[in-house]
């Protein structure tokens, strides 16, 4: 089976400055991919280049089975994106983003009209489809977003920071989504700052830092590789954290001091293993 995405080698340099440096990665079909990292780290680039945003200085970008610098049009028809940055028009009305969009990709009728019904139906906005965007809510917005990047069925979608700025419950309701799409078959790469995020929707998970990918793998074997198990000591008013390969041997250890003051053990969890790779917490 030809791998969902797949980069060998790839650099992306501005201004003599490299952001991206020799980065290696496979997403298989269907996978759920989580890429974390400090801002700066590279994602936002990752995206672009993934996308047809952005060329790579060197390296070779295969999309969907297609060359990225060769086949950008072929690309382009196989992914749906969904960027940070609010990109719908609010003088517009639901349908007639989504209209436009669908005439963008030649979508003939009626087959446009058929499936611009199913997506507003499956993101909640098919009562809103009249309403100009520039009334919606930022969730809306955002869920709008998401119709459109799905309208001309793509395999592979692409989510960069889909959930920043929204509400709990809002964020939950994408989550829902996301999760439904993964179950139809759809491929997805996901960039987030929230780590709840990754842990309750990624099947795999890349840490980039300084344009590097410096660890990839499922949340398990991300535990396993540093721990399990979490000493926690209070220096002052910071705290420094200790891995341990389980919970049972940090407590353990944490009976063994004479003094424990300051002193707790805990399940370790992503963010954790992030600080531990990373150095700081995410911006």
């Amino acid at each position: 089976m030809v791998a969902a995405v797949t980069l060998q080698n790839v650099h992306k340099v501005y201004d003599n400055v490299p952001v991206v440096n020799n980065l290696s990665l496979t997403i298989e079909p269907g996978e759920v991919f989580g890429l974390l990292g400090p801002n700066g780290a590279g994602k936002s680039t990752t995206i672009r280049m993934l996308t047809t945003l952005a060329r790579a200085t060197e390296g070779c970008i295969v999309v969907a089975g297609y060359d990225i610098d060769r086949q950008p049009l072929d690309v382009r028809r196989q992914i749906g994106v969904v960027l940070q940055q609010i990109s719908v028009d609010g003088d517009m009305t639901v349908w007639e983003n989504m209209e436009f969009h669908g005439r963008m990709h030649h979508l003939p009728n009626p087959r446009r009209q058929r499936q611009i019904d199913q997506w507003l139906e499956y993101v909640d906005l098919a009562d809103r489809r009249d309403d100009k965007v520039k009334t919606l809510s930022g969730g809306m917005k955002r869920r709008l977003q998401i119709a459109r990047a799905l309208l001309h069925n793509p395999r592979i979608l692409f989510l960069d920071e889909p959930t920043v700025g929204l509400d709990p419950q809002t964020r939950r309701r994408l989550w829902e989504i996301i999760q439904g799409l993964s179950q139809q078959g759809m491929t997805l790469l996901l960039t987030t700052h929230y780590m709840e995020e990754v842990e309750y929707l990624c099947d795999r998970i890349g840490i980039m830092d300084q344009g590097q990918l410096i660890e990839v793998g499922t949340l398990a074997e991300l535990r396993q590789k540093h721990g399990h198990g979490l000493l926690m000591q209070q220096r002052g008013d910071r705290w420094e954290y200790t891995f341990f390969p389980t919970l049972e041997e940090a407590n353990i250890y944490l009976d063994q001091q004479t003094d424990k003051t300051g002193l707790m053990t805990r399940e370790s969890n992503l963010e954790d293993i992030f600080v531990e790779l990373t150095g700081r917490n995410l911006d």
